[in-house]
């Protein structure tokens, strides 16, 4: 920018709405992986919700599909692989970083080792349920973003909420199953479980449609003539 009076000129090397769509995508890679970790820390505690008992962690973890959901959209397949992939990243970074605070030992003041270990999810059994976690991750996301782009295909890119709520549903079931087969076979009945938690989570997917559509429009804008500029 020159002195007064003269005119503000942009550069030509990368366009403002590639600087935009990079900014989002970061945005939206953080808002991802942040969802993914702390829903691990929240499934700690079981709510209820009615006569429904679930994990706690069951709110963010849907908000990681309506992500998957936004990025495929806008970016891509290979786009959207990456962001699950720097998930699965995440969580194995997390967890050892909650087991070496785990074995390192405490301050000879501190009385909340109990209390800690608990709250993190890692007392007996804590390997078997970190394992069917990360496996219905895996598979239930994977599946989430070959999914929504085969209904994007067949409906030739059509009907956004019909590929969100399509891939979103299954991929749900899956996930559900997955792991509570995989986390408390043999250790509590099954089916209760594996209903009241889809129920949850069919729920919270149907009401994210909005969310997608929005995000979806708002990143499909044309580029704006001055540069996106976050407040920090």
């Amino acid at each position: 920018m020159g002195g007064g009076g003269s005119e503000v000129k942009f550069s030509s090397k990368i366009p403002y709405a590639k600087k935009d769509r990079e900014s989002a995508f970061i945005i939206l890679c953080g808002i991802f992986v942040g969802s993914l970790v702390i829903s691990e820390v929240l499934a700690s505690k079981i709510i209820a919700l009615g006569k429904i008992y679930v994990p706690a962690g069951v709110l963010a973890y849907a908000v990681t599909f309506a992500v998957t959901d936004v990025v495929s959209e806008i970016w891509g397949k290979n786009y959207a692989k990456q962001v699950v992939l720097a998930g699965l990243f995440s969580l194995g970074a997390v967890f050892l970083l909650i087991r070496l605070a785990i074995i390192l030992p405490a301050a000879p003041f501190w009385t909340e080792e109990g209390a800690f270990t608990s709250i993190l999810g890692m007392e007996k059994g804590a390997t078997r349920i970190i394992l069917a976690s990360v496996v219905a991750y895996l598979v239930s996301q994977y599946h989430d973003v070959w999914a929504f782009h085969f209904w994007r295909k067949v409906t030739r890119e059509r009907h956004l909420w019909l590929r969100n709520n399509a891939s979103t549903l299954v991929s749900q079931a899956i996930d559900t199953c997955l792991f509570i087969f995989l986390a408390f076979y043999g250790v509590f009945p099954l089916l209760p479980l594996i209903l009241g938690q889809y129920f949850i989570k069919l729920c919270i997917a149907l009401l994210d449609t909005p969310v997608v559509y929005g995000l979806v429009h708002l990143l499909k804008r044309p580029p704006a003539k001055v540069p996106l500029r976050l407040p920090f």
